[in-house]
């Protein structure tokens, strides 16, 4: 296979050299987003297709491991792999990225000369966030972590003058340092009690687990347990979802987007290659963690939202509650790798469609986005009204879209791993979640108010066409695999970490 050589890497390659290209040709050809806008959006649709030539490649070939972190063969000590379960990745992280960047494209335009900075970011971070997803290797997740955490820090506080947009990225910076510190220290106690860092190989960690008796698991469980704290933390999983209200709200809407879904995609898809494929032979010790974290996060996300008066500090809970549902889909172990991909792939749509809607309404550089500020939408722009609903909807879990064959796939995986109470659990938090997704739409169709507010709906609202088009893309696929779920499934049936 003379292309393996630098296919299983093309994705990350291609959006370095994007970056690369978009903060020269902002230099050399000037910097109206005119200029380097369009290579930007070409490196986010070309790492996707990189991903779809990676996925042709597996299924032709096989894929296999590669590169090597020492003298010995790439057997003993892969540092890249490229199956189908990091070509899915790449392909989902590829068009999710492409869609937030058009719906970041008016807070480009108040960016002026730092929009070239700020799409560089937005590349480097979707690079990193598929790198976690494309090795074996511990540190190297690592890497891809933080090179993913690096730039989201800075998108969060970009823009300075908006009101709580330094404290949100400073209280990013110090709970996601602490949180990256922890999973390093996690791997560092990992390797002291297995004597590897990878998870396939001859000498893997996955080879430990299936050889050895573990006498002394001490220092290994407090290891694994560091290691689940710090993804728990990136994918805003409860308890250690605290950081994801304010960081939400105060972060610029135009950037929120790809925070809140690349992080999911890139978090839950490590934890799944960790825990499923190379440490599946204890799924008895670690699905029971992974199921009360799973409950407390659908109980926490669901009650907080509830209360929530701000849009994004809505979604944010509301993402603590969809972390819950995707982890049901891992404590199923394997059988949940199919229900884990699609809801993980129409998910993150469905989250950068509605911060691009309240971008739109809201303004993209802005913090604070109260739920009033949605009152008349349908009369300002019946079009974003419609597809917003769509999108709420979606999330919600009502039949007709993805978000319902998301959750009754995962439901019916967990049910059968023989965890009912999950199930019943997520059942109710998924009732009562209609109250604050139908509060959205009642309110964007609501046609009470004042005078004052009279005149305020009565002023039409102007979407930017790429803002308009990534709205139109996330609600598409909303409803298409809601109703036609199956050419998805077909893909995702096949993505296995191992």
């Amino acid at each position: 296979m003379q292309s393996a050589a630098w296919l299983p890497v093309a994705f990350e390659v291609t959006l370095l050299v994007g970056a690369l290209a978009v903060l020269l040709v902002a230099v050399v050809a000037g910097r109206s987003r005119d200029v380097w806008g369009p290579v930007a959006g070409i490196a986010f649709a070309a790492s996707a297709l990189m991903g779809v030539w990676q996925w042709i490649d597996v299924e032709t070939n096989g894929g296999g491991l590669f590169f090597s972190s020492d003298n010995f063969s790439i057997v003993r000590s892969p540092m890249v792999v490229m199956d189908s379960f990091s070509a899915l990745a790449a392909v989902v992280l590829g068009a999710v990225g492409f869609v937030a960047f058009l719906s970041s494209w008016d807070l480009q335009a108040q960016l002026g000369k730092r929009a070239a900075e700020f799409s560089a970011l937005m590349l480097l971070a979707v690079a990193g966030l598929h790198m976690m997803t494309a090795t074996p290797n511990l540190v190297v997740i690592f890497i891809g972590l933080e090179t993913a955490s690096i730039a989201f820090y800075v998108l969060a506080g970009f823009t300075r003058k908006t009101e709580g947009s330094d404290e949100s990225a400073l209280k990013y910076f110090m709970l996601g340092s602490l949180a990256s510190a922890l999973f390093l220290y996690g791997v560092a106690l990992t390797f002291a009690a297995t004597g590897s860092l990878t998870l396939y190989g001859v000498n893997s960690i996955r080879n430990f687990f299936s050889g050895q008796l573990i006498t002394e698991p001490g220092i290994l469980l407090v290891g694994l347990a560091l290691m689940l704290v710090g993804l728990m933390f990136k994918v805003s999983a409860a308890p250690f979802h605290q950081w994801a209200p304010d960081v939400y709200q105060g972060a610029p809407a135009g950037a929120v987007g790809v925070m809140a879904a690349g992080v999911k995609v890139a978090g839950f898809a490590a934890l799944a290659r960790i825990f499923l494929g190379g440490m599946i032979s204890q799924i008895d010790a670690w699905a029971p963690i992974l199921a009360v974290i799973a409950a407390l996060s659908m109980v926490v996300g669901t009650v907080m939202a509830l209360v929530q008066d701000d849009v994004k500090r809505m979604l944010a809970y509301s993402g603590v509650a969809h972390a819950g549902y995707i982890l049901t889909t891992i404590v199923a172990g394997v059988p949940g790798l199919e229900a884990m991909w699609f809801y993980l792939a129409t998910y993150a749509f469905m989250i950068v469609g509605a911060f691009a809607v309240v971008s739109a309404v809201n303004g993209p550089g802005s913090g604070a986005a109260p739920i009033a500020s949605l009152k008349g939408l349908a009369r300002r722009s019946p079009e974003t009204a419609w597809l917003m609903a769509i999108l709420m909807l979606g999330m919600s879990g009502m039949p007709f879209f993805a978000g319902f064959v998301g959750k009754v796939l995962a439901f019916v995986a967990v049910a059968e791993a023989g965890y009912l109470w999950l199930v019943i659990i997520g059942t109710l938090t998924t009732v009562i979640g209609l109250v604050f997704y139908l509060r959205i739409v009642a309110t964007m169709f609501s046609r009470d108010g004042d005078a004052t507010d009279e005149s305020t709906e009565s002023e039409s609202l102007s979407v930017s066409l790429p803002t308009r088009f990534a709205i139109v893309i996330a609600a598409v696929v909303t409803f298409f695999f809601g109703v036609v779920p199956w050419p998805l499934l077909d893909v995702v049936r096949s993505a296995l970490p191992f």
